[in-house]
């Protein structure tokens, strides 16, 4: 099977995503700048949300530059990882709707959580598919980022009962640290052709 249209179709999906998050905004009543300020926590959540739909967005694509095909163990997890991927708009809203409370910012980081492992899944299944030779499992290696991501989701949902603003620096430390240029995928594409 190619992998036209399973690209086609992950990148359609999230561009809906983005777009249902951007939706989420009201315009204000009034024209002043006070009823701007009102919307800042619904504005930062969907900075971060928006940052980290890009990342998978980024990620995927390279993911799949490694893939000379896909199978349908690969297409169901594409499918788990847009799955999560979609519930990010909800949690988004109910954060920033909610000034970062405790309980939304933890159904965030496990939605968060469930995106790391989802794409966790999908990359090992495209490596399962296409052996220990292949480009990716030559690229990402012991993949320190994506299991050291896992960790801090995890850390980060159990810190929101007592320290929300804490698991939201995490988040963001999370998103950070993935939004340094990844050049391991680059790399052993480079090298191969």
């Amino acid at each position: 099977m190619t992998k036209n249209r399973l690209e086609a179709f992950s990148d359609g999906v999230l561009a809906i995503i983005i777009t249902i998050m951007v939706l989420e905004f009201k315009v204000p009543n009034d024209a002043t700048f006070e009823s701007v300020v009102k919307l800042s926590h619904k504005f930062l959540s969907y900075i971060l949300s928006f940052i980290y739909v890009g990342i998978y967005w980024n990620n995927h694509h390279h993911l799949l530059q490694t893939a000379k095909n896909v199978n349908g163990k690969i297409l169901w997890a594409n499918l788990h990882l847009l799955f999560w991927l979609s519930l990010i708009p909800f949690a988004t809203a109910w954060i920033g709707e909610h000034h970062f409370a405790s309980f939304p910012m933890m159904l965030y980081g496990i939605i968060l959580l469930m995106n790391g492992i989802a794409f966790n899944i999908l990359q090992f299944t495209i490596i399962k598919h296409h052996g220990k030779d292949s480009i990716l499992y030559k690229a990402v290696g012991k993949d320190f980022k994506g299991k050291a991501s896992v960790v801090l989701y995890l850390i980060a949902v159990f810190l929101t009962k007592y320290y929300p603003i804490a698991s939201g620096c995490i988040y963001i430390l999370v998103a950070l640290m993935w939004l340094v240029p990844d050049k391991r995928i680059e790399k052993v594409l480079e090298e191969n052709n």
